[in-house]
């Protein structure tokens, strides 16, 4: 696998990088006051790209619209699925999970858009006990 490039504020081993106009917290969090972190559990979005472990990037400040990847309080329990506004349904991103239909029996809250989602190769310390 080949970086094509590298971005830092900072000149490492006297190589310039491009830089970053950004902080990474302003680049990974659009809406700040209405954002949250989740970490997911499972195999259901891993179509998606979403493994287990993953942190979510998760924003209250959006509507969600078809297809979007969404943290929902279905019934009690949070999951992470892909809306089907159309059809009423959630779908995860694997086909070994058929779509959960929603009901007018159901108590379901949409929490917000997943926007990002991160993969860590080294939990630090600060998020020992999130995954």
């Amino acid at each position: 696998m080949k970086v094509e490039q590298i971005f830092s504020n900072d000149e490492i081993n006297g190589v310039e990088y491009k830089n970053l106009s950004k902080s990474l917290q302003q680049i990974l969090i659009e809406n700040p006051n209405a954002t949250f972190l989740g970490s997911a559990s499972g195999n259901s979005m891993e179509g998606v790209g979403i493994y287990s472990d993953d942190i979510l990037v998760i924003d209250r400040a959006l509507d969600y619209k078809q297809n979007d990847v969404i943290v929902v309080d279905f019934n009690g329990s949070f999951a992470c699925k892909i809306i089907d506004v159309k059809n009423k349904q959630l779908i995860s991103a694997s086909e070994e999970y058929p779509p959960i239909k929603i009901t007018r029996q159901d108590k379901i809250q949409v929490e917000g858009v997943v926007t990002k989602s991160i993969r860590m190769h080294r939990t630090p310390p600060e998020l020992s006990d999130f995954s």
